[in-house]
């Protein structure tokens, strides 16, 4: 065990999830502050790649700064960026009804994309708490009509203070089942959000390690871009559900705080 973990530890790059791995809610992980300060003293590269769309990166890095830890903003990427830059190089100038967070809709702004609620070229759907049967409504006909379905990330659900809770898949879901229109799903484990994140990172794939707390994304989009991959037990998965899957991580943690050693 020590010996893989000294392998880990040798890498160049770590690209890690964030709810889950981090944090829960507005509640910091056991020996994440380590995690980050090991991170910075051995003058790591790492990234913070998140499915999740509902923050800027300013927002998540004013977040772990209310946590006590201190991380420049060059260190986040999110589902919401990834999405837009996408979206804008699909259809440059391109309208969207949006179903999501201030992070989702600032992203999409900030790359020329406007809001439409009338004729939308397309429904962009992410996490957020204002969702209801009158935008389901609305999403589901501009689809009929045409609009194309995109989904920021196809987590079904995510790791809360209170428990896990539903996420981005599944407010998407009755709009895909009531259209028979699947979403493209944007984020982990799709590979140009990875690529992207390798991109930012600035080194080769077998120089990094992924760490997640999910197999259906953070696992698989580690393997599939020749990442180490770290499975942390601190989020959606437990040890016995590994098995479930016909991949396996590299490493499985409690937490990232076993990784400074």
């Amino acid at each position: 065990m020590s010996e893989h973990l000294e392998e880990l530890r040798a890498k160049q790059g770590f690209i890690c999830d964030m709810d889950g791995v981090i944090y829960h809610g507005n509640r910091l992980l056991p020996g994440v502050t380590e995690f980050v300060s090991w991170l910075q003293r051995e003058e790591k590269r790492f990234l913070f790649l998140t499915n999740s769309s509902e923050r800027s990166p300013r927002e998540l890095q004013q977040k772990l700064g209310r946590m006590g830890l201190d991380v420049g903003e060059e260190h986040f990427y999110t589902s919401a960026l990834a999405t837009a830059k996408f979206v804008a190089s699909q259809a440059p100038g391109c309208t969207a009804y949006v179903i999501g967070a201030p992070g989702l809709v600032g992203a999409l702004y900030d790359v020329g994309i406007l809001m439409n609620d009338v004729d939308p070229d397309y429904v962009i759907c992410g996490e957020t708490n204002a969702y209801n049967y009158e935008t389901i409504l609305k999403a589901v006909g501009f689809v009929q009509r045409g609009a194309r379905l995109i989904a920021t990330n196809s987590d079904l659900t995510g790791p809360s203070e209170t428990g896990i809770i539903p996420a981005c898949r599944a407010l998407v879901s009755p709009i895909e089942l009531a259209t028979g229109r699947p979403a493209y799903y944007v984020g982990k484990p799709n590979p140009l959000m990875m690529r992207t994140g390798l991109r930012m990172l600035g080194v080769h794939s077998h120089e990094a390690a992924m760490i997640g707390d999910r197999m259906d994304t953070d696992i698989v989009a580690g393997i599939e871009s020749g990442l180490d991959t770290v499975l942390v037990l601190s989020g959606c998965t437990a040890r016995e559900e590994v098995q479930n899957y016909a991949y396996r991580p590299h490493h499985i943690l409690n937490g990232v705080g076993e990784i400074p050693g």
